[in-house]
């Protein structure tokens, strides 16, 4: 090796950041280990380069038993300026992709929760592929929304969740489907929000469905909700076409618990919210005809609201808390009789299997009719006496009990009560 190869260590350093010192430290490792697999070899050595003329020399060592040096001399090959040249070469290539690797790495560690902007490059079942520049970026199939179509040359912005340091260099895994991506999107879009005027609070998102995001000002005179809404909607198109048409409800962050639950329903309008803080749940009054809206296409507007919040939502109509805080029953027609067997059985009046009063409720098999005198609305006289049709109770429906999937099926109204499930995204990510 010679000045011209220094000039050539000199000027990678300059170009590609590599220290000098360290492109020599691991030539001499390597030439070292080159030394040592050539015959008649010593088997302790170091090697020497002289920085200024770039003059290489192998020294031999003999060590005593304690592993001391006592004597040193210079056992320097004739030909050992090739073997050194190609040392060099393969030492400072490899050199120059091993901190070109940790540079690519060093660029995104500590970038997890940013946003990225990618080029499709390959999609199949299990993951696609996004050209970043230096380095690509992986979109596994678990972080990709159900009905979204990626297509080759298509440029997508992605949540980095994820850098890995693998041998190949950075691995960096992106989600579509974090509710940090709903966040990243509005600083795009909304300044105010970057600049620190308006937070978001919190964000309950179903990718590809909708999301729903609570938003504050720190500024009394700027409204958070129509910052992020923008001009006719201006803003939060932008995000929603980034999303591919997933609906975005915006609402104002609240810190009356009751007050914050009434808008996180939003469109629904609701009476009334009563908040058990030692259930932690929300119990929610809205009109008949608001039910359906309230709880949303099967619970999804319910579902939203509970994570939003962090309050377990339990939803009823006007009617239904009505009926539970008046103790009103609801009969059923028929008349009572006895069957073959002799068991006292109801028969409803519209037809359909016969109850015994076991199955009613009123007694076990085998036992005596129910006692006109101790529930004279529930059930007629003995089966001795004239038949006469006698409404028989049914069970009152246990506050909250029916299902919102039900509800938002039929069309029907029915309570619903939903519990804040434990996942990711549930509040706003800094």
């Amino acid at each position: 090796m010679n000045s011209e190869m220094m000039e050539a260590l000199e000027s990678i350093e300059r170009e590609k950041g590599i220290k000098i010192e360290i492109m020599l430290e691991a030539l001499a490792n390597a030439l070292v280990t080159a030394y040592k697999r050539m015959p008649n070899a010593a088997e302790e050595a170091l090697v020497e380069i002289d920085v200024e003329t770039g003059d290489i020399r192998v020294i031999a060592q003999e060590l005593d038993e304690e592993g001391h040096v006592v004597r040193e001399w210079d056992d320097t090959p004739n030909d050992f300026g090739r073997i050194a040249a190609q040392t060099a070469k393969q030492v400072i290539l490899q050199r120059i992709r091993d901190v070109e690797r940790e540079s690519r790495y060093e660029e995104y560690a500590g970038k997890e929760g940013e946003l990225v902007t990618g080029i499709v490059q390959q999609t199949d079942q299990r993951y696609t592929l996004l050209d970043l520049g230096r380095v690509e970026a992986l979109l596994p199939q678990a972080e990709q929304v159900q009905n979204e179509r990626y297509e080759h040359g298509g440029r997508l912005k992605a949540y980095i969740v994820e850098v890995r340091k693998t041998a190949k260099g950075p691995q960096i895994v992106v989600s579509r489907t974090h509710p940090g991506l709903i966040k990243r999107l509005f600083e795009l879009e909304v300044p105010e929000i970057l600049d620190g005027v308006v937070e978001i609070k919190a964000i309950a998102r179903e990718p590809g469905h909708r999301t729903k995001i609570a938003v504050t000002s720190h500024d009394q005179n700027v409204d958070p909700v129509g910052a992020c809404v923008g001009a006719r909607g201006s803003r939060v198109r932008m995000v929603v076409n980034e999303v591919r048409g997933e609906k975005i409800d915006i609402v104002p962050y609240t810190e009356d618990a009751s007050d914050f639950v009434m808008k996180a329903l939003a469109p629904a309008r609701v009476r009334e919210v009563r908040i058990d803080e030692e259930t932690g749940t929300a119990e929610v009054i809205v009109p008949d005809f608001q039910l359906s809206l309230a709880i949303g296409k099967e619970g999804q507007n319910a579902r939203l609201a509970a994570r939003l919040t962090g309050w377990r939502v339990d939803i009823k109509s006007e009617t239904q808390l009505h009926e539970e805080e008046s103790g009103e029953v609801e009969y059923a027609e028929g008349e009572w009789l006895e069957n073959e067997a002799g068991e006292l059985v109801f028969v409803p009046a519209e037809g359909g299997e016969a109850i015994s009063a076991a199955e009613a409720g009123y007694a076990s098999p085998g036992a005596a009719a129910p006692d006109a005198a101790a529930a004279p609305d529930a059930a007629a006289a003995p089966p001795d006496a004239a038949p006469e049709e006698q409404p028989a109770p049914v069970g009152e429906p246990e506050p909250g009990a029916s299902s919102s999937d039900g509800a938002a099926a039929d069309g029907g109204e029915s309570a619903t009560s939903v519990e804040v499930p434990a996942e990711r995204g549930a509040g706003a990510e800094s």
